[in-house]
């Protein structure tokens, strides 16, 4: 957000507030930036709708540098969270199953969310409910952890199953 700063303010009244936040009335705009002027400080308008304007001195520089200071440590504190993707086939081993399951217990506990798919090729679209049932034991080996968010549902050759993270607490 931009700010209309000394000169650029052009309102023949502004509402003026010291830089300690004490009102010093309604003025003309030359007058408040010429006691802005004398404490070597800036004439920021901070509510240009109202009527008249609000004008406060500040250091502008500062203010901005405080503002850019507040967005990084906001950006910094916030989680992006992710959509990681399990493949499976209707044939996996018992092996491979447990490495899948444990790869998605990790990512479940990192907060991200889980879709698990299984891929049919050629005849094994004839059995989807063996799919189905993989996707169901995997749900339920994973259930301390997570909630299933979709079951298990055909979509072309591929059946797929969202899992989210359980809320901390439960």
């Amino acid at each position: 957000m931009s700010h209309q700063v000394n000169e650029e303010i052009r309102d023949k009244e502004v509402r003026l507030i010291g830089e300690d936040g004490a009102q010093l009335g309604i003025m003309s705009a030359d007058e408040a930036l010429k006691i802005a002027e004398e404490h070597d400080l800036d004439l920021v308008k901070i509510s240009p709708n109202a009527t008249p304007p609000v004008c406060k001195i500040m250091d502008y520089g500062k203010y901005r540098f405080e503002q850019a200071k507040r967005e990084k440590e906001a950006k910094k504190n916030q989680h992006v969270i992710e959509i990681k993707e399990i493949r499976m086939s209707p044939s996996i081993s018992d092996n491979d199953f447990n490495v899948k399951l444990r790869n998605a217990i990790k990512f479940l506990e990192e907060g991200d969310r889980v879709k698990v798919a299984v891929r049919f090729r050629g005849r094994e679209m004839t059995h989807t409910e063996i799919g189905e049932q993989l996707l169901l034991r995997f749900a339920d080996e994973a259930k301390d952890v997570s909630t299933v968010n979709n079951p298990p549902k055909l979509d072309g050759r591929h059946m797929t199953m969202f899992l989210f993270p359980k809320a901390p607490g439960k």
